[in-house]
């Protein structure tokens, strides 16, 4: 069906949806933290991306980080803003894509966005247990819709995540729903800590660890056969990109690295740092997209977070709010 056929149904249908999303909700998000994060999420939302810089330029902004129940990713509808006619392939091996609008608050598709980080949207696909997991970058058309070419390469249940800042908002903005691929099952659970991985001959190290409130800093070490890699390309404006999801309800947490290409005091390699803190104490599922021979290789951790520090734990850190973020806000630019 057209997607704007598709839309006016969704429009016309939209207090059913709502209604069911209502009842279903319990069976994916405990009622305790939906209820939590729903009521806290006006109050407390973070008004701008956060992208590139130096630790020492978060400060001057004065930026404060997000509160633990403002974790974005777990809602289909935000801001006045749904995900709505998400199609997708049905089955593993199946090639096909994946399309969709984002209708704001009257049904009609959105068609005007800012650009962060070099796009003006960015979709994350990733299965439930962690494993499967591609950053891709949609088309938009004049209509609203959004297509990219997708095969799942295995079965399961699979949440996709729309990343983007509308033009009238100026904030990001971030939906998920989910996509059931059929075929047999076979399930990765993340079951412990992953800081060393190789992806195409690449090997990653990360050092350093997370805490619940508390500021601290990762560091990526990347290397071949044993040697340090010096020459990673920019992708979408970094050496590297970090996108978090809490085990459980794969709350989303996309962050940046300190610094940038051409900054002048930033390395193309071996590290790739970031500075972070998570919202809750629990295991996290890191996920490092960097380009290097003009490949794209996305390389996962796994890193579980203790409990909240106390004071003076993280060396001037935040001990009372919780974020998962880099050094500073971004700055998007509306894409015409």
């Amino acid at each position: 069906m057209h997607t704007a056929a598709r839309l006016g149904l969704f429009a016309a249908g939209a207090a059913a949806v709502f209604t069911v999303a209502l009842v279903a909700a319990p069976l994916i998000i405990p009622a305790d933290a939906s209820a939590a994060w729903t009521s806290n999420e006006d109050e407390h939302m973070d008004t701008t991306e956060v992208g590139h810089g130096a630790h020492a330029g978060a400060a001057a902004s004065g930026s404060a980080p997000i509160a633990a129940a403002d974790v974005r990713g777990l809602s289909v509808s935000q801001r006045g803003y749904t995900l709505a006619a998400l199609g997708a392939p049905t089955a593993a091996d199946e090639a096909g894509e994946i399309s969709f609008a984002i209708a704001d608050a009257s049904g009609a598709p959105l068609t005007a966005y800012q650009t962060a980080h070099e796009k003006r949207l960015h979709l994350i696909v990733v299965r439930t247990d962690g494993a499967h997991f591609r950053h891709v970058h949609p088309e938009l058309a004049d209509d609203g819709t959004w297509t990219v070419p997708f095969t799942f390469d295995a079965a399961g249940t699979y949440r996709v995540f729309a990343d983007f800042v509308p033009a009238a908002l100026a904030e990001t903005v971030t939906l998920t729903s989910t996509v059931e691929v059929a075929g047999a099952f076979a399930p990765e659970p993340r079951t412990a800590d992953s800081t060393t991985a190789t992806v195409d001959g690449i090997t990653v190290e990360l050092a350093g660890d997370l805490a619940a409130g508390a500021e601290r800093e990762l560091t990526f070490t990347v290397t071949r056969g044993g040697e340090p890699v010096t020459t990673l390309e920019p992708y979408l404006g970094a050496y590297g990109h970090l996108v978090a999801l809490r085990q459980g309800d794969l709350a989303y947490l996309h962050v940046h690295p300190m610094g940038e290409p051409g900054d002048g005091v930033t390395d193309p390699g071996p590290e790739i740092a970031f500075m972070a803190t998570a919202p809750t104490a629990g295991r996290y599922l890191l996920y490092l997209d960097l380009q290097l021979d003009g490949r794209v290789l996305s390389v996962p951790f796994v890193l579980t977070a203790t409990g909240e520090a106390t004071d003076g734990a993280d060396g001037g850190g935040h001990d009372d709010e919780a974020s998962l973020k880099p050094a500073e806000p971004a700055h998007a630019e509306e894409h015409g």
